[in-house]
C-alpha cells in the first residue's frame, strides 16, 4: 500500500511542490512548526531513511541542502532546522524548518494552519529560490 508521500509523488494527492528532480521531492508541510517548513523525500518509497541506500541516502542530502538554501533566502528566518523523525509516515523524510530559537524545533509545539493563498506564495517563493 502507497503511503501519502508515494501518492504525493505519483500526483495522485495535491502538494505545494517546492523542488523536484528525478530522484527527490520538497513540498511544504500542510501541518507546519513554522511557515515554509518543508519535506524532502526520495521518490522511491522506502520505510526508514538508515534503510535506504548509500547514493539514495547521500543524495537525498545533498538535494535537501540546495532546498534548505532556498528555504532560508525564501523565509526570513536565523537558521534552517532539520529532523529526521520518521514515525508519522513510513517513507523516509527530512523536515526543514525555518528557526529562530531553539524552541522553534519543537514538534510538541501546535502546528500552523496557513491559509492556501499563503502556502501557494511561500512555495513560489521557495521555488525561486531553487537552483
Amino acid at each position: 500500500m502507497s503511503t501519502i508521500f508515494t501518492k504525493i509523488v505519483n500526483g495522485e494527492i495535491p502538494s505545494y511542490k517546492v523542488a523536484e528532480d528525478d530522484y527527490y521531492l520538497a513540498f511544504l508541510d500542510i501541518s507546519p512548526l513554522a511557515a515554509g517548513h518543508t519535506l524532502v523525500i526520495p521518490k522511491r518509497e522506502v520505510d526508514y531513511i538508515f534503510d535506504l541506500d548509500s547514493d539514495t541516502y547521500k543524495g537525498m542530502w545533498m538535494f535537501a541542502q540546495r532546498v534548505a538554501k532556498a528555504v532560508k533566502l525564501a523565509v526570513p528566518c536565523k537558521r534552517i532546522g532539520v529532523a529526521v523523525i520518521g514515525l508519522e509516515v513510513p517513507h523516509a523524510h527530512i523536515h526543514l524548518i525555518p528557526m529562530n530559537r531553539v524552541s522553534d524545533m519543537n514538534f510538541a509545539n501546535p502546528k500552523l494552519s496557513l491559509p492556501k493563498e499563503a502556502m501557494a506564495e511561500i512555495c513560489e517563493k521557495i521555488s525561486a529560490h531553487f537552483a
